[in-house]
């Protein structure tokens, strides 16, 4: 994996949030390739609960300062940085103060969901491509993990089409079998509509639940990753039927030798 340059994108991270699985593997992933002297850079949104003081947070002016039209609303992006401790990798947050400056990730005191995770969901995906823009650091592998980044795919394919950067850059989603209940807001699809995907591109956003994300996810992606034991068997047959590459679970004693084969033979 020498000098690859692999983009993780995540909903969460250890050490910035709670141990799971999606945050462990957006850990574990980008470690292993940097030991094996890849290039990594990692991106996830700032949450109001992450303690910026502790994890030495600052922002990083240049890369701040642009507006991203949300549903046709003006919405400043804000660009954070800060160094996983030992391993010098580094991590990017996604901060806007409208949606997600609230002490919490996806859901409220209550545990429902925010009535917003929706477009900050798209705030996220454009956040990210237009920050990797600005950087001018054009990666080999996208790799997504988590519902909040699930969006990215779409957009690359459709919205950002035309960056020719992202020609050659390879999409992998990691699928899990813990999301949210429920659904989010019944308009998501007008929404991403409104960014020129099409009706029929965006369809299974007409009912926005966590499966249907992930198949949106699987269908814009070059290759998926199983990355839970217990995958749901709707979820588990639309992979394994999508006729792209996918590399079924592995324990953490195989992980890093199948997902390095995985990565060299099947997506780079």
């Amino acid at each position: 994996m020498e000098d690859k340059r692999i983009l993780y994108v995540s909903s969460e991270v250890v050490p910035y949030l709670a141990e799971n699985e999606v945050s462990l593997q957006s850990y574990e992933f980008p470690k292993m390739i940097n030991g094996l002297g890849g290039q990594i850079r990692i991106f996830m949104p700032r949450y109001g609960n992450i303690n910026e003081r502790r994890h030495q947070l600052h922002e990083v002016i240049r890369l701040s300062g642009m507006n991203l039209v949300v549903n046709d609303m003006d919405m400043p992006l804000i660009i954070k940085v800060a160094s996983i401790p030992k391993e010098r990798i580094q991590v990017y947050f996604i901060d806007n103060d409208e949606y997600f400056k609230r002490k919490a990730t996806f859901t409220d005191e209550e545990g429902n969901l925010f009535p917003d995770n929706d477009e900050r969901a798209i705030f996220f995906a454009k956040g990210v491509v237009e920050t990797v823009k600005k950087l001018n650091w054009v990666p080999d592998v996208i790799h997504v993990h988590g519902w909040m980044a699930s969006l990215l795919p779409l957009y690359l394919k459709h919205f950002y089409k035309n960056e020719g950067i992202f020609a050659d850059t390879k999409i992998v989603t990691s699928v899990y079998g813990s999301g949210f209940e429920g659904e989010l807001d019944g308009n998501l699809m007008d929404k991403v509509c409104f960014d020129n995907v099409s009706k029929e591109d965006a369809k299974l956003l007409e009912k926005p639940s966590y499966e249907n994300l992930m198949k949106l996810t699987i269908d814009y992606s070059d290759a998926v990753i199983i990355g839970s034991e217990e995958l749901s068997a709707d979820l588990t047959k639309y992979i394994e039927s999508s006729g792209k590459p996918f590399l079924p679970f592995a324990n953490k004693e195989e992980v890093q030798e199948k997902y390095t084969s995985f990565l060299k033979n099947q997506v780079l």
